[in-house]
């Protein structure tokens, strides 16, 4: 006879966290897909190449914070599955973010380096953007364990709460880059003052063991 959690139930959660990441990629995929869908179908209106620069950097900016979130599912509520997708978010941030800047510079500005450069003295979103995007390639760079073990866990952890600011300026990007409607800025502004609020709030039982590196872990 099986002895208590292991068995049946211990093969069930293998199972389980070994569809995670795979359904999580799938997922994320879904708003990729649509974009290609609607490229074939004319379903990107007027403006192509704005509607696709526009809805990378949304998802950009969605993936950061979705990022932030398992830090505090697991301190308050116990929930720890969350933390083993820190990483590919913060991961599918970075690179959907580098995909923004890269149609930007590639597709809008045909690689001409003068006119994206004045476009960023002169524009304050743009220059934010840039900072946004500076800030977390050194957190998708260092999100191995193997930097984890080259700098510490206090320094790596301490260099990973930069995601909080990146986070914050991806918000002022997107609010300084909306001509009129600004409910998609609000909302994320809410979300991230939620979370910020959260942290404050005392941890759920005992103090739990350090976890594995993620890009974004606070």
């Amino acid at each position: 006879m099986a002895a208590p959690g292991g068995g049946a139930g211990g093969a069930g959660a293998r199972g389980r966290r070994r569809w995670e990441r795979p359904a999580l990629l799938a997922a994320c995929a879904v708003p990729f897909g649509k974009m290609v869908v609607d490229g074939a179908t004319g379903g990107l209106g007027a403006n192509p190449i704005e509607q696709v620069q526009d809805r990378l950097g949304f998802w950009a900016l969605a993936f950061l914070v979705l990022s932030l979130a398992p830090t505090p599912a697991q301190r308050l509520l116990g929930v720890a599955w969350p933390v083993r997708l820190r990483r590919q978010l913060g991961l599918l941030a970075f690179f959907t973010g580098l995909a923004h800047f890269s149609w930007y510079l590639g597709v809008d500005q045909f690689f001409d380096l003068r006119l994206v450069a004045a476009d960023v003295a002169k524009r304050p979103f743009m220059a934010v953007g840039m900072a946004t995007l500076l800030l977390l390639l050194p957190l998708a760079v260092t999100s191995t364990d193997r930097w984890v073990a080259r700098l510490g866990f206090r320094r790596w952890k301490a260099l990973h709460r930069l995601a909080y600011l990146a986070a914050a300026l991806g918000v002022v990007h997107f609010a300084w880059r909306v001509k009129a409607d600004e409910r998609q800025p609000l909302a994320f502004a809410a979300a991230l003052g939620t979370l910020l609020a959260l942290r404050l709030l005392p941890r759920r039982g005992r103090r739990r063991a350090a976890p594995r590196s993620v890009v974004g872990q606070p």
